[in-house]
């Protein structure tokens, strides 16, 4: 009897659903069941969209309102938004050692709670001086109980998959993108006093058991990197040497090399663009455009939902491609974003720009760290990064600055969106200059011959 003709059809999609099932499992389940760093990145996509939900994609949002209650300047509430990006840079070369030497778990429980009391003062902001000490709590609990210190731990969870996990984690800030609509229909329905006040308290409901589920290093707990053991003691002995082999740099070696800098520098740069479109995206499509905060906070969601899909494709080209030359594609990415929504009042280039600054966006922040961790190793990772944040803060500091004072003097943002645009392609050159360590690349050499040697 011949064969069903849809038979053959099936056989081979039946094929590939097996095939791919075969690889989740051993990405995401390598022993029989779910490495617990999947539950870590779980967690800090957790705690980095309760950040953006509540701060970092709603500030435009309580901007608009603050302007309307207080007539403050676009400069003065730039300003508080500058200082907060400004003290967590300066806050990091302590926090990476912090975080180095008491493990992130503790550091994330104390951020946490200090974010939820910055939200309690912010709702009971009066002046001026009550507006920036609330900004410097939100910030100061903001960075020790965000992203930096969450990245710690998933960078030392992980390796092979080091990309995908990182990028994973950031899908939780993308998902607080999303939200933005309903955050600016609680504005106009409640009030910015209400919504702080229950942002403060969804922080400490969600934060505190979000964070308590992260850990530091995987050897601490009986587990190893992506939780992939070694078969064999032949196995376990080439493990232990590849372990042995990895090369991690101490701080005081990667300042000695050009591509911490360049790194640095392209990465400050690239949040120049970032920061300013948090900062004032919103007010830019309400003041410049005449859109309604409503309809300006659509906007913002499909930026989010279009870098959420970045997010994925940045966590699988990120552990398959050259790190570096993605980052410098992606810094063009958001100079073409820019231009077409500086010059571009029709709605056709104002979705050029959420689909060219999203996705360059979500391709590269994952890369950022991935980027790092491959240059520089594991060991000292907490604290190289609190060293290259002092140098990022610059751009996440002036970006929203600028934009704000420029706003204030011509009436309008062309001229600051122009010139961030610009900026983003000197930072692509950072990172297409920024070659790997000598001792990076001496080691890569090695395992390439020994490699050769082996066959």
């Amino acid at each position: 009897m011949s064969e069903p003709a849809g038979a053959a059809y099936y056989a081979p999609m039946s094929t590939s659903v097996t095939r791919l099932g075969r690889q989740l499992n051993n990405i995401f389940r390598p022993s029989g069941k779910v490495f617990y760093g999947w539950w870590i990145v779980l967690a800090c996509a957790g705690v980095q969209w309760l950040a953006a939900l509540t701060w970092m994609h709603s500030y435009g949002g309580y901007a608009l309102k603050l302007q309307a209650d207080f007539g403050w300047s676009m400069s003065v509430l730039s300003l508080a938004f500058a200082l907060t990006r400004l003290e967590s840079g300066l806050l990091g070369p302590l926090q990476g050692w912090l975080v180095d030497r008491y493990g992130p778990r503790r550091i994330l429980i104390i951020g946490t709670v200090i974010f939820s009391i910055g939200f309690f003062v912010f709702s009971l902001v009066e002046s001026i001086t009550t507006y920036f000490v609330a900004f410097i709590l939100i910030a100061l609990g903001s960075s020790l109980g965000g992203f930096a210190t969450l990245m710690v731990s998933i960078v030392s969870w992980f390796d092979a998959h080091r990309a995908k996990a990182i990028a994973m984690s950031q899908i939780g800030f993308s998902a607080g993108g999303l939200c933005v609509p309903f955050v600016m229909m609680g504005l106009e329905a409640f009030g910015w006093r209400s919504m702080a006040l229950y942002s403060g308290i969804l922080i400490l409901v969600l934060g505190i058991p979000l964070v308590s589920l992260v850990r530091h290093r995987p050897e601490d707990y009986g587990e190893v990197p992506d939780g992939v053991r070694a078969d064999g003691e032949e196995a376990e002995s080439d493990q232990l040497k590849r372990s042995q082999s990895q090369v991690s740099l101490t701080w005081q070696q990667a300042i000695r090399e050009p591509s911490f800098w360049l790194i640095s520098t392209g990465h400050g740069l690239s949040l120049l663009t970032v920061s300013s479109m948090l900062a004032h995206l919103i007010p830019y499509l309400t003041f410049d455009l005449g859109y309604e905060p409503v309809n300006a906070g659509f906007v913002f969601a499909l930026m989010t939902a279009v870098q959420m899909g970045g997010l994925f494709l940045g966590g699988i080209i990120g552990d398959r491609f050259d790190k570096r030359i993605i980052c410098t594609l992606c810094m063009m990415g958001h100079f073409v974003g820019l231009i077409a929504l500086t010059y571009g009042a029709q709605p056709s280039l104002v979705l050029l720009f959420a689909l060219a600054h999203g996705l360059a966006w979500g391709v590269r922040a994952p890369l950022m760290v991935a980027l790092r961790a491959d240059y520089f190793g594991p060991k000292s990772f907490g604290t190289i990064m609190g060293i290259s944040s002092l140098i990022v803060m610059i751009g996440m500091t002036l970006g929203p600055l600028f934009s704000g004072v420029m706003f204030d003097i011509y009436g309008n943002y062309n001229l600051a969106f122009t010139s961030i645009a610009f900026c983003s392609l000197a930072g692509g050159l950072c990172f297409w200059f920024a070659k790997p360590p000598k001792l990076i690349a001496e080691q890569g050499l090695q395992d390439s011959d020994a490699e050769a040697h082996h066959l």
